[in-house]
């Protein structure tokens, strides 16, 4: 017992003997192994200038998938944002991605690029003549239209787009456009309209492009011409021409890899969450399931979905097309290389999913979201579903979750409000000041009816009017 006492008296005595040279040889230990631990965490020094964090990578040598080489990361993207398609989860990376890096993005005054009118550069926020300003990232909805899109784009920005099964498209068309479409409310289900499409369809009228061809149609092409395999060998033809890359809905995580290869990404800027999805019926389980039996206004029977197919039969040739061009991409990729590398995603996506999200990453209802600021948009017969994140993270990492879970309006408000602060109001192409469009707008006609008002993203829904009529009122605006 007395050897011991005088064993700690002895310590004692050491520590206290080198005082100052102790404390600093512990303090610079310390320093060191939190930086190394931040290190593996972060994947980064933590020596380096300080931007938006990107989230972690898993702990081990091959967490961003094989090399890809000297290759640098691809800057210039233009994406065309189809409807309906995954497409908000694909703008979600493309905004997490710039944000990150400082890049400036090609934003609309709204948010669409006055669709579903033919896309043109006036409508981008900040434009003043062709190459003037340089933009990095365009990529919200429009029509496209590649003479215009290039007057804002630089000359080695890479194109993609992507597909989606045209009848499970026209099932999210119709769940989401059912108030908007003139066709879709002339219905009680999509059977119905399946059954017998030109009783309730008219071209003429606005917005009945969500109801015919839609995806034809965000590609800038006539989706009321009638059917023929010359038309489809152009439209083929003409997008093959302007993208570099078509993604497959269906196969998303494929998609990614094939995508982050095509830009020397690395797969951490690809791994998402899915956003901007639909309320599912369950099927017999408790928990919320990505396919499950429709709500009865979307069920449809074999038959017609065979004549959904047949009535959206430009859109039906346009998937085949670039459906069979994307396994050859995957063949040429390699088939063992891409089951490795999508492996390797869904892995970093539960991981983040156990990190960053609740009740083990189900989506819920946006009305039982607490903070009211990530609630995502609801429109149309079911409900939109969000995410709400843990609690208890640290501020580097509810950040990067939270940019992973942010709808794609307040995402384009935040970026937007980035780029152009409020007491710097861009001038438009030829020096105007840009009149900044209100978020309501109705004009009743002589009978007290509403004749027309504006969606929650700027497009103007005019009832019971030709499209010629409506275009001719939009340009005299």
């Amino acid at each position: 017992m007395v050897f011991r006492r005088s064993a700690r008296r002895m310590r004692w005595w050491g520590c206290y003997r080198m005082g100052p040279i102790w404390k600093a040889l512990l303090v610079f230990v310390v320093i060191a192994f939190a930086g190394q631990l931040l290190g593996v965490i972060f994947n980064k020094s933590w020596m380096q200038p300080e931007r938006p964090h990107s989230l972690y990578s898993l702990p081990s040598e091959n967490s961003q998938g094989e090399s890809l080489g000297s290759c640098q990361p691809n800057i210039h993207i233009m994406f065309l944002k189809t409807h309906k398609t995954a497409s908000s989860t694909v703008l979600n990376l493309l905004y997490r991605f710039g944000e990150e890096r400082g890049l400036k993005f090609a934003l609309p005054m709204g948010y669409q690029f006055g669709y579903p009118l033919p896309f043109i550069a006036q409508r981008v926020k900040g434009y003043r003549g062709p190459h003037v300003a340089e933009f990095d990232i365009m990529g919200n909805h429009m029509r496209f239209n590649k003479p215009e899109v290039e007057k804002v784009m630089p000359a080695d920005t890479f194109y993609f787009s992507i597909l989606r099964d045209p009848v499970a498209l026209a099932e999210s068309s119709y769940a989401y456009y059912k108030n908007v479409a003139p066709a879709f409310r002339r219905v009680k289900g999509l059977g119905e309209f399946a059954d017998n499409p030109y009783k309730y369809y008219d071209p003429r009228l606005r917005n009945n492009h969500y109801a015919h061809n839609l995806m034809w149609f965000d590609f800038g092409l006539d989706h009321t011409s009638n059917f023929s395999l010359a038309l489809i060998k152009r439209g083929v033809a003409a997008v093959r021409r302007n993208f570099k890359l078509i993604l497959i809905s269906e196969y998303f995580d494929q998609s990614m890899v094939l995508l982050r290869h095509a830009l020397c990404w690395p797969l951490d800027a690809v791994v998402s969450f899915s956003l901007n999805a639909r309320q599912q019926m369950p099927s017999g389980r408790s928990r919320w399931v990505g396919k499950a039996a429709a709500p009865a206004p979307l069920a449809l029977t074999d038959k017609q979905r065979l004549k959904l197919r047949e009535w959206n039969s430009l859109d039906w040739h346009l998937y085949q097309a670039f459906n069979l061009t994307f396994w050859q991409e995957v063949e040429r990729f390699g088939r063992s290389r891409m089951e490795s590398e999508v492996a390797l995603l869904r892995t970093k996506r539960e991981v983040l999913t156990r990190i960053c999200l609740r009740d083990g990453g189900r989506p819920i209802e946006a009305s039982r979201i607490r903070d009211k600021t990530i609630r995502p948009f609801q429109s149309g017969l079911v409900k939109i579903l969000g995410y709400e994140l843990q609690s208890g993270l640290d501020s580097a990492t509810w950040e990067a979750c939270l940019r992973m879970i942010r709808p794609e309006i307040q995402y384009k408000d935040l970026l937007d409000l980035r780029q152009f602060p409020r007491a710097q109001q861009p001038p438009a192409a030829g020096g105007l000041p840009v009149k900044r469009e209100s978020s309501i707008l109705r004009t009743e006609d002589h009978g007290g009816k509403m004749l027309m008002e504006k969606d929650w993203d700027g497009t103007i829904l005019f009832r019971n009017q030709t499209l010629e009529q409506v275009d001719s009122k939009v340009r005299l605006r």
